[in-house]
């Protein structure tokens, strides 16, 4: 197994040295630097060169959001936020900017491992049993005008019916089995969808999908 390379980056101490102490305690995880602020996060990431970033989305100056940004990118690290509320305001903001997932700070070790190592695939961490109700969540209460992105027009029928429904918070599993196909074709999909939109990952996807009004929150495809 691959070593993960990690760094942290939290503006308290305490809790920056326990992450980076409790990540230390997996054989496949590297901590390979900490930052107390976004600016430092982006300078050690730069030098670093980390698969993952543990980012905090408060921090003075530079903040996570903002530094999630600045790292984004084909050959930028993944971004994991942590944040302290269920739907924190910021989150959506952070991964509109870039990240791959966030994280409850009151998360389980054992959560945590897993959600690195998701990240670090290149999976999105939001699941599907929390995607309708983060990104539909933020749709609903920021209303925006919505014209659909020219690039949705390249994609084929089906490839727009895979990035709806996973969009409305469908796994590859249950994609597969609504639109009776094998996973791994679904997977083929879904990496098409993303080439063709410029997108990262299946995160970006998604936002992608609700702020271009081809998925309209509380609709089901």
């Amino acid at each position: 197994m691959s070593t993960v390379r990690i760094v942290v980056a939290d503006d308290h101490q305490v809790i920056r040295a326990g992450y980076a102490a409790l990540l230390d305690t997996q054989p496949d995880f590297t901590v390979v630097g900490t930052a107390s602020d976004g600016d430092e996060a982006v300078r050690a990431c730069r030098e670093l060169s980390p698969d993952v970033v543990l980012m905090d989305v408060r921090m003075p100056g530079v903040d996570g959001i903002e530094a999630t940004r600045r790292l984004g990118g084909p050959d930028g690290p993944r971004v994991l936020i942590l944040t302290t509320f269920d739907l924190d305001e910021y989150v959506y903001d952070a991964l509109r900017a870039g990240a791959g997932g966030f994280l409850l700070k009151d998360v389980t070790a054992e959560r945590l491992f897993d959600a690195v190592r998701v990240v670090a695939a290149g999976e999105a961490l939001l699941a599907p049993t929390v995607t309708r109700r983060l990104i539909g969540e933020f749709a609903r209460l920021r209303p925006e005008p919505t014209t659909p992105a020219p690039a949705l027009s390249t994609l084929t029928p089906r490839e727009t019916q895979v990035l709806r429904l996973i969009a409305e918070g469908l796994s590859n599993t249950e994609v597969a089995a609504r639109l009776v196909v094998t996973e791994e074709t679904v997977k083929t999909h879904v990496s098409r969808v993303l080439n063709k939109l410029g997108l990262r990952d299946r995160t970006q996807a998604v936002v992608a999908a609700y702020e271009s009004g081809l998925v309209v929150p509380g609709s089901r495809g």
